[in-house]
């Protein structure tokens, strides 16, 4: 399926890793121009390197708003903003104090509105736009720990309804993403350490058959890859995919086994 993303522009936060590699190679593979970000000079040029010519590296601490305003000057003019950056900081209710929440408040929603804020007036002037925000089967589904990141990704889908109801008209579409268990190298990494310490097979198949059934119960019995989420926000960004908007979609595995 052509999605018609080709010669458009996108912007990945995030990119330099896990999920949002993932995101960037699926949409430089259906021949976007892509804007891969680090948070350090240098920091995203490998990803840069290998999606070839048509990507570019860019950076800056988007936790700040002099970091955002250097990756839009860096950017210039964007067709699609993926917010995908975000980071599960915290502890316990117990151990965290206010600075923890805000913290994980700056990184996960903030960094999005910055960028938002930026990217949109060349989007309106076009007519044309795409904002994708990553959040959490956690936004749903919220653990008792780390707190402060699953109330600040749990806010994420009240703001793309609202910045949906902003851009009514203006050919810009906003939606949600969210992810549930995905096999970063991070995890799998992690889920593999876990298994040697506990005794049981490394093979990955034995290892995703535990971690769906025994850490993060999924009705398909399978882990995302960053592919798969890759995959759903490229159409999610297509002119097929043009009557969602201010939507709230899940890639869980039926994880969050929620109506709404």
């Amino acid at each position: 399926m052509d999605l018609g993303l080709a010669g458009r522009v996108a912007l990945v936060t995030g990119s330099y890793r896990g999920t949002g590699s993932g995101i960037a190679r699926v949409l430089a593979a259906e021949g976007t121009d892509v804007l891969v970000h680090g948070f350090e000079q240098g920091q995203a040029d490998w990803l840069a390197d290998e999606l070839g010519p048509s990507a570019r590296a860019v950076w800056g601490d988007i936790c700040t708003d002099e970091g955002a305003e250097a990756v839009a000057e860096q950017s210039g003019p964007v067709d699609i903003l993926v917010n995908n950056y975000g980071v599960a900081v915290g502890g316990t209710w117990g151990e965290d104090d206010a600075e923890v929440w805000f913290d994980a408040y700056n990184r996960n929603v903030l960094t999005a509105v910055r960028m938002t804020r930026l990217m949109v007036p060349a989007m309106r002037d076009q007519g044309w736009g795409r904002i994708v925000l990553v959040s959490t089967v956690g936004a749903t589904r919220p653990g008792d720990r780390i707190p402060g990141y699953y109330t600040a990704k749990g806010s994420l889908p009240a703001m793309t309804v609202s910045l949906a109801r902003e851009l009514a008209g203006t050919g810009i579409t906003v939606n949600c993403v969210s992810p549930g268990a995905i096999a970063t190298p991070e995890l799998v990494e992690m889920w593999t350490r876990q298994a040697e310490r506990g005794g049981r097979s490394t093979n990955w198949d034995d290892i995703e058959r535990h971690v769906t059934t025994e850490i993060m119960p999924t009705l398909t019995g399978r882990i995302a890859t960053v592919s798969d989420v890759g995959e759903l926000v490229a159409f999610v960004c297509s002119d097929r995919a043009r009557q969602i908007h201010g939507a709230h979609l899940r890639i869980d595995g039926g994880a969050a086994d929620v109506v709404t």
